[in-house]
C-alpha cells in the first residue's frame, strides 16, 4: 500500500519546524521515528496535506538529569532509553518498560516523543510518565509550555498538545529509583500490552510515603488507581494484594478483540500485584529485559 499524496518537509532547526508549523497548522503531521506514523499513511487512515521530519532538527535527542527529573529528548529512540546508563541510575523503571515496546527493530527507529504524542491508551511511555510523575514540554512559534502528564493526555490517541506545538521533551521523576515494578501482558512478543502496571514507591524508614499506581490497557488513557495507592500507603503485610484487589474494583475495561472486560479486571489484578510486590521488595533497578 501507498502513502497519499502530501507535501514533504525537512526543517534543518528546531525554529523553522515551529514556522512550518505555523503556516500550514492542522493540515500537517509531525514524523518522528515514523513506526506509528508511516503504517497509518500507507493504510490511508491519515491523508495530511503536509509531512513535517523531525530526523535533522538538532537538540531532541539529549539526556540529562535536571531539578530532580531525568530529561529525554522527544527523538531518543526506544532503544537508546534500555540500554542508557544514566537512565538505568535515575529512572530504572523507565529502562525495564523500553524492552517491552515493540520488537528491537522498531525500539531502534522509535521515539519516545513520537509515543507520547500519539498517545495510544496500551503503550509504555504514557503510563511510565503518569506514573513517575513526569512532564511534558511543548514549544511553538508563539513559546512554550509544560505539562503535567495527568493532564497532557486526554483520551485515545488524543492529547492537549495544539496543532503548531511539538513535544521537544518529557520528563521522568528520579525519586522513585530505588522502589518500582512494572508488569505486562502481551497476547504475543512485540504486541500492545494488553494491560500494563507500572508502581512507583518512596519508600522512608520502612514505610511508604508515596505511592503512584498507573495503568494501560483498561481505559481510554493510561490512568492512577488512587484506591491501589492507599492500599500500599497503609503498609499492611499483604498490601500488594490488597492493592491489585483496589485496582480491580477500580477499572471498569472496555471489551475488544483482544479479551473482555472481566478478562483484563483480571490481568489488572495479576499485573497490579506482581508490580507492586517487586516495588515494596526494594526492586534496586536489577533488570532482565525482554
Amino acid at each position: 500500500m501507498k502513502p497519499p499524496k502530501f507535501a514533504y518537509h525537512s526543517p534543518r532547526s528546531l525554529t523553522e519546524a515551529l514556522q512550518t508549523l505555523a503556516e500550514v497548522g492542522d493540515e500537517a503531521v509531525l514524523l518522528a521515528g515514523g513506526q506509528s506514523l508511516l503504517p497509518l499513511l500507507n493504510m490511508r487512515l491519515a491523508s495530511p496535506a503536509h509531512v513535517v521530519d523531525l530526523g535533522r532538527v538538532p537538540g531532541l535527542d539529549d539526556i540529562r538529569v535536571t531539578n530532580g527529573h531525568a530529561e529525554v529528548g522527544a527523538m531518543v529512540t526506544h532503544r537508546r532509553m534500555e540500554v542508557d546508563p544514566l537512565i538505568a541510575h535515575t529512572a530504572p523503571l523507565a529502562q525495564k518498560a523500553a524492552g517491552f515496546v515493540g520488537f528491537r527493530a522498531i525500539r531502534n527507529r522509535g521515539t519516545v516523543g513520537g509515543s507520547v504524542a500519539h498517545a495510544d491508551p496500551a503503550a509504555e511511555w504514557p503510563l511510565v510518565l503518569l506514573t513517575l510523575d513526569g512532564e511534558v514540554d511543548l514549544s511553538s512559534a508563539n513559546g512554550s509550555r509544560t505539562m503535567r502528564a495527568g493532564d497532557f493526555f486526554e483520551s485515545v490517541y488524543s492529547t492537549a498538545k495544539r496543532s503548531d506545538e511539538v513535544v521537544t521533551s518529557v520528563r521522568f521523576g528520579t525519586r522513585f529509583d530505588r522502589n518500582w515494578g512494572f508488569w505486562e501482558f502481551q497476547r504475543r512478543i512485540g504486541d500492545f500490552a494488553t494491560v500494563a502496571v507500572a508502581v512507583a514507591c518512596v519508600v522512608g524508614d520502612g514505610s511508604v510515603t508515596e505511592a503512584r499506581v498507573g495503568i494501560a490497557g483498561a481505559a481510554e488513557k493510561p490512568v492512577r488507581c488512587p484506591a491501589a495507592e492507599e492500599a500500599l500507603l497503609a503498609g499492611s503485610t499483604s498490601a500488594a494484594s490488597e492493592a491489585a484487589a483496589a485496582a480491580q474494583d477500580a477499572v471498569n475495561p472496555y471489551d475488544d478483540i483482544h479479551g473482555s472486560s472481566s478478562y483484563r479486571k483480571r490481568l489488572v489484578f495479576a499485573a497490579t500485584e506482581r508490580a507492586a510486590t517487586q516495588a515494596l521488595g526494594h526492586h534496586h533497578g536489577v533488570l532482565d529485559h525482554a
